[in-house]
């Protein structure tokens, strides 16, 4: 027996040890088996790829005193992804399980919610194919962009208050290029409930985006993933814009958030751009949420309880270099403006960050440590804004 462990010990080392840096992109399987552990069935009929990674993190909110308000000491992801294929490479899949609290959305739902995605795709050509299932939605940027290729300990509060995230419903991909420029066009038909869903509502959700590269595509996915770890040789850029419009939603920030007492048609508008040139990134996203009625909705029966869309808009900044060794320093401005009609209950909302990272492996293996400054500004004379100094460490690793 434990021959058979030792075994399977140096078998699991090997397939790590040849491994080569891969950017992980989301919106499609991954079936070229260059990162993760790959087995093919002896007639190549079928294929899995299973990756893994965990984000282990330690941050502390000072207050304006220098002292601390809490610890946040967790795994703040743990993943286990599957990617592969049926039958040919045309047709394949990718599932994502989720096992940390905080991945599970479990203060909304109350349930341990541990699927995150759950694609079938089909490529009908290089250019052109489609998912069913339960997916991110293409959005904005840096939801697209996954987690484990963040360089950040975690996304912005922009997008936190407005992405789409994931959703179950019908997706299309589509790329091409004329001449020298490359474009990619993405579009949805879903629930618009969000993730896990036992019944949905009659309301459809429509998103559509368009992404363009003027100067040719990035190296290996790099539009994808956040600073520049391949050093582009020249200038590449990608703009991006898109639409979404997710009638009669029931959360507060359409497919995520608590419960609304009413259902509500929202539309939500994106823009961001992304540069790389020889180890400088520059990314920078803009998002706004509307809806047509109101943004509060009352309970039936006690008009004293209220809950209310997260109408507004923000804007994400981040500015980073990356040392030929691997050393990098990201910093990010972000800002979350509510509507005016719910400013009375939100709060004007900004982060100041600095950071460090040390790539060992890239994404997949890798050190960071940031200092920040939050500040929260009320536009309600009776409620107080509150500042806070942010001290964060994380350590992630992956296969």
């Amino acid at each position: 027996m434990i021959k058979r462990y030792l075994i399977l010990l140096i078998i699991l080392v090997a397939g790590t040890a040849k491994l080569t840096a891969q950017t992980e992109v989301d919106e499609r399987a991954m079936i070229s088996f260059r990162k993760g552990l790959g087995f093919n069935a002896p007639d190549s009929t079928f294929g899995v790829n299973i990756r893994l990674r965990m984000q282990n993190r330690l941050a502390f909110n000072l207050n304006e005193s220098l002292g601390i308000d809490d610890i946040e000491a967790r795994v703040s992801r743990l993943r286990l992804r599957f990617d592969g294929y049926i039958l040919s490479p045309k047709l394949t899949y990718y599932l994502q399980l989720s096992f940390s609290r905080g991945d599970q959305d479990w203060d909304n739902t109350h349930v341990p919610n541990l699927v995150r995605d759950a694609m079938v795709y089909y490529h009908f050509t290089p250019k052109f194919y489609i998912g069913f299932g339960q997916g991110k939605l293409p959005g904005n940027r840096q939801r697209t962009i996954s987690s484990g290729q963040q360089q950040f300990y975690d996304r912005s509060n922009v997008n936190a208050n407005f992405t789409l995230d994931r959703d179950f419903g019908l997706f299309g991909y589509y790329k091409d290029h004329m001449g020298g420029v490359y474009y990619n066009l993405k579009g949805a038909v879903s629930t618009g409930d969000g993730r896990n869903q036992l019944k949905t509502d009659k309301g459809l959700m429509y998103t559509a985006r368009v992404e363009v590269m003027p100067f040719g595509k990035f190296k290996k996915d790099g539009d994808f993933s956040e600073g520049d770890l391949e050093f582009e040789s020249t200038p590449k850029i990608s703009l991006a814009a898109g639409y979404s419009l997710n009638q009669k939603a029931r959360r507060t920030r359409g497919t995520i958030g608590a419960d609304l007492y009413e259902s509500r048609d929202m539309k939500s508008l994106f823009a961001d751009v992304i540069l790389k040139y020889q180890g400088w990134a520059l990314f920078s996203e803009y998002i706004s949420r509307g809806t047509d009625n109101s943004a509060f909705t009352f309970h039936p029966s006690d008009s004293s309880l209220s809950a209310y869309v997260m109408t507004g808009r923000g804007v994400n900044t981040q500015l980073s270099y990356c040392f030929p060794n691997y050393w990098e320093i990201a910093t990010r401005y972000s800002v979350v403006k509510p509507d005016a009609e719910i400013n009375q209950n939100a709060m004007l909302d900004s982060y100041y960050l600095m950071g460090v990272n040390k790539y060992l492996r890239k994404h997949l293996t890798k050190f960071q440590g940031f200092v920040g400054y939050r500040t929260q500004h009320s536009y309600n004379q009776a409620v107080f804004g509150k500042n806070n100094l942010l001290l964060v460490f994380q350590v992630e690793l992956g296969i």
